[in-house]
């Protein structure tokens, strides 16, 4: 039977400890008690764990030895806000398929009311992500960083392989675009528009950054849709590079 897999909120080199809603959870409903033995991650490695202490809001662990696991893809997500209903759930499909760090990006597509919403959202979209690393068994959070425009997104995009979703590119594809890639050890970027795509200026910035622009086919695709099928196609092709 696969055990219960925490992340903890606090942790040394031999304990953790869960706090709030998760100890909350592990207390009332699973009926926490020490001796009980449970999967826990703490500073991204996965252990066996013993709880030792519990408390109505606070469950402390022994860390045991540490667990084999995998790793999150070395993925850098950039995500322009859209109604923010489709993209909480392409945040929680995103952190499901493995992303190391999701940027939302203020793109002048972007509606103004999301836009001016979007710092207010920011800590509701790491509670998503927390949340699908628990369900997908992840040992690491990705990283949600605030809401920034795309300028400065693009700046703290340091990649160096950069790949771009455009409706006006008619042949590339990621994986003729991941062909020149190194097989082993790249970090990537992918950056997915608003509903509306990127404006002609937007598009001139990415290529002023060196960024590749690529497309998923013929059809129109929904803004989470084109965002998690690249996602899908990357992983595979680096599955397959590191398989090689």
């Amino acid at each position: 039977m696969t055990r219960r897999r925490w992340i903890a909120d606090t942790w040394t080199a031999t304990s953790a400890t869960l706090t709030g809603e998760q100890a909350e959870h592990l207390v009332r409903v699973l009926r926490a008690a020490p001796g009980q033995i449970y999967d826990v991650v703490a500073g991204g490695f996965l252990h066996r764990a013993e709880i030792v202490s519990v408390q109505p809001t606070e469950v402390v662990f022994a860390l045991h030895e540490e667990l084999e696991s995998d790793t999150a893809l070395p993925l850098h997500l950039l995500l322009a806000v859209f109604k923010f209903d489709h993209m909480e759930w392409a945040i929680e499909k995103a952190t499901e398929l493995g992303v190391a760090r999701l940027t939302p990006v203020l793109a002048r597509r972007t509606e103004k009311h999301l836009a001016q919403a979007a710092a207010k959202r920011a800590e509701r979209w790491r509670r998503i992500a927390l949340e699908a690393s628990k369900q997908s068994r992840r040992t690491t959070v990705p990283e949600i960083l605030d809401p920034v425009p795309l300028k400065s997104a693009l700046e703290q995009a340091t990649e160096p392989v950069r790949i771009l979703l455009s409706e006006t590119e008619q042949e590339t594809t990621i994986a003729s675009a991941l062909s020149n890639a190194p097989s082993t050890g790249a970090e990537y970027a992918l950056a997915t528009g608003p509903e509306g795509g990127w404006t002609p200026e937007e598009m001139g910035l990415f290529t002023q950054q060196g960024w590749q622009p690529v497309t998923l086919g013929p059809r129109i695709l929904r803004a989470e849709t084109a965002a998690i099928a690249a996602i899908a196609i990357l992983s595979s092709r680096l599955a397959s590079s590191h398989l090689a």
